[in-house]
């Protein structure tokens, strides 16, 4: 974008070399110049004119003519200088004895005539004019001591003449013309990139969530961005100019003026917000000479940091299942819903406990989603799946160089994830003790400090845990904090197994068949003795073992309707669990299942992931009955 430049040319001559100069020099000039003539008066308007058009950055103009230029418009203005050169030329014109002649001039003009008759003795009169409206009284003064000839500008020339007097008006040559346009450029470039650097700056200060005011020494304000007039109800031209006392009655930010001393993180109210304050004080030179105040909304901070961590980490943190997804319609079962609707209005923790199987995680996400929370995400971690070190660095995160092999910036923990939401602890019975007490302290204080940080983070999560041990015994024999047990069961949700629900049993089959059919128009169905039949089986896996088995027996079942013979075929167990005659034994039972869980490893040689899925209970279950089978005599 070509530089715009506005020349004035005092007087005609001048007017004619410049045309002629940028003529010359075409390739040269970065600028679109626009070369006009106007002494004074004239001059002004044409540079007004010129500046509203936005046809002018900068002007060039000489003498008088560029002072008035400069006082009537706010874009720069560069003087062509009158160099000895010029005067010397000048009086080279005239023809007299220098005694006799007067140069008129401005500071600038005198200078160079001072510096002539230093340097070559010459004894020429000054006429030092400080504005146009003494001219002709100076003029007249020097006429009145023997000055015969004036050389000046336009206007000292026409006052001269006026007066019966010689009058020769010094011209700048090329040279000068030339400099001046050069540094007219040079001042476009260095006022772009300033304004450029200004706008980024501006744009920046007003775009910014942060309530930003700016003070003089005295007190009075100076700068007032958006995001202030949002934090105190003001205007930026409501408060411009005022004392910052004035507007902000309780700020110490005149205190900051006083002591030159900076205030970072201090807490302020204002009416129902709570904004946190940072307070530096503008020094140039050791003095103290303004402020800048900065404030933060932190109810504003929070709901940012809840939004940036929703869409950051939101995928795959959400709870799929409600509880119109749960199957079922006994008594037992409808009584649990109705107690989970109960316990979603509330923000206590929840303790869910049930046998393996049993769909204490669908419990969880519907609690979750019942909740005020359903915006928020939905995290599940299993305690039991990951060693102690990992579990921990998981669950409260970590910062950079924490540890080695520590990620690359640090990572959030899944209490932070969960912020806004709700953290399902899986298994929390399996959880190290010493992860207990950093889990008691979380709870608490409602806040978390990442391996390797120093600093702590608010988090607002609701905690929903669930087990299939009996925490009470663990408290019992020290294996589970009591502190923490009486934290996690302020709400208690029992989940029966499925041999207490059976009549629940042929909704189950029906969706499961129906599921597992791909979209199949032809389900097959249950015979009535095979249903018969599955609802007296014991379970012991409840609504997972269910859905293996009827997986099974549909793929093997090559008849249109699955009966006992193919139930039994694709049992778990070579022998049904029947409950209502095992019950009767639970010693009986235990050695059933430890024979189960042997026979079923070694045919899937000791494979974990395999032989718990058929056995329909979770591995670290299955890990844990084979770690207790071996241990027992």
């Amino acid at each position: 974008m070509d530089y715009k430049i506005s020349f004035i040319a005092p007087f005609p001559h001048m007017a004619r070399i410049a045309e002629a100069l940028v003529t010359e020099r075409a390739d040269e000039w970065k600028s679109k110049i626009q070369i006009s003539h106007g002494d004074s008066r004239e001059g002004v308007k044409q540079a007004r004119e010129a500046v509203n058009r936005d046809a002018a950055e900068v002007i060039i103009s000489r003498g008088g003519t560029a002072l008035a230029i400069a006082e009537s418009v706010a874009v720069p203005v560069v003087q062509i200088p009158v160099t000895a050169i010029d005067i010397l030329r000048a009086i080279k014109q005239v023809g007299v004895s220098p005694e006799l002649i007067g140069v008129a001039g401005f500071r600038n003009v005198i200078y160079e005539c001072e510096t002539l008759i230093e340097l070559l003795g010459l004894s020429i009169r000054i006429i030092m004019l400080e504005n146009e409206a003494e001219t002709a009284d100076k003029i007249a003064y020097a006429a009145s001591q023997g000055v015969q000839v004036v050389i000046g500008d336009v206007n000292a020339v026409t006052c001269a003449r006026q007066m019966g007097l010689g009058g020769y008006t010094i011209e700048s040559g090329k040279e000068a013309i030339y400099k001046a346009i050069k540094e007219a450029e040079l001042v476009v470039e260095v006022r772009r990139r300033e304004q450029e650097r200004s706008a980024l700056l501006q744009t920046i200060i007003n775009s910014t969530t942060d309530g930003i005011v700016a003070v003089d020494k005295a007190g009075l304000i100076t700068f007032f961005n958006p995001a202030a007039g949002e934090v105190f109800h003001l205007s930026q031209a409501e408060v411009i100019g005022r004392r910052i006392n004035e507007v902000i009655p309780n700020t110490r930010l005149s205190l900051t003026l006083a002591n030159g001393m900076p205030e970072i993180g201090e807490i302020q109210h204002i009416g129902r917000k709570v904004i946190a304050t940072k307070r530096i004080p503008i020094k140039l030179d050791g003095s103290v000479v303004g402020a800048i105040a900065n404030f933060q909304d932190v109810t504003q901070l929070q709901h940012f940091e809840q939004t940036i961590r929703q869409k950051l980490y939101a995928k795959g943190l959400v709870a799929k299942a409600g509880l119109d997804d749960i199957i079922g319609s006994s008594s037992v079962l409808e009584a649990i819903k109705q107690q989970t609707r109960r316990f979603a209005s509330s923000r206590s923790t929840v303790l869910i406990t049930g046998e393996s199987g049993t769909g204490k995680e669908m419990f969880a996400q519907s609690i979750h989603k019942l909740s005020s929370r359903n915006q928020g995400p939905f995290v599940a971690i299993n305690c039991a799946a990951l060693p102690e070190s990992l579990l921990e660095s998981e669950l409260l995160g970590y910062e950079e160089g924490a540890f080695t092999g520590a990620k690359k910036g640090g990572k959030l923990g899944l209490f932070e994830l969960a912020h806004g939401g709700t953290l399902f602890l899986d298994e929390v019975g399996e959880l190290p003790l010493t992860l207990q007490a950093r889990l008691l302290r979380v709870l608490q204080e409602k806040e978390v400090m990442r391996l390797g940080g120093h600093r702590v983070i608010p988090i607002d999560v609701r905690i929903i845990a669930a087990t299939n041990q009996n925490l009470t015994d663990l408290v019992g024999k020290k294996q589970f904090r009591a502190d923490l047990f009486y934290r996690l069961v302020i709400l208690h949700l029992h989940l029966p197994p499925l041999r207490e629900r059976t009549e629940d049993i042929p909704l189950l089959a029906e969706h499961f068949l129906r599921s597992l059919s791909d979209g199949s128009p032809q389900v097959k169905k249950l015979k009535k003795d095979a249903l018969v039949y599955l609802q007296r089986l014991y379970w012991q896996g409840n609504i997972r073992e269910l859905a293996i088995i009827l997986e099974r027996a549909l793929l093997l079942t090559d008849t249109e309707a699955i009966g006992v013979a193919d139930i039994k075929r694709v049992l778990i167990s070579e022998e049904p669990l029947d409950y209502s005659v095992s019950a009767e034994d639970e010693t009986g039972l235990e050695e059933l299942e430890r024979e189960r869980i042997r026979q079923v490893l070694q045919e899937e040689n000791f494979n974990y992931t395999r032989a718990a899925k058929r056995l329909g209970i979770g591995r670290t279950t299955l890990w844990r009955k084979k770690k207790k089978i071996d241990e027992s005599p």
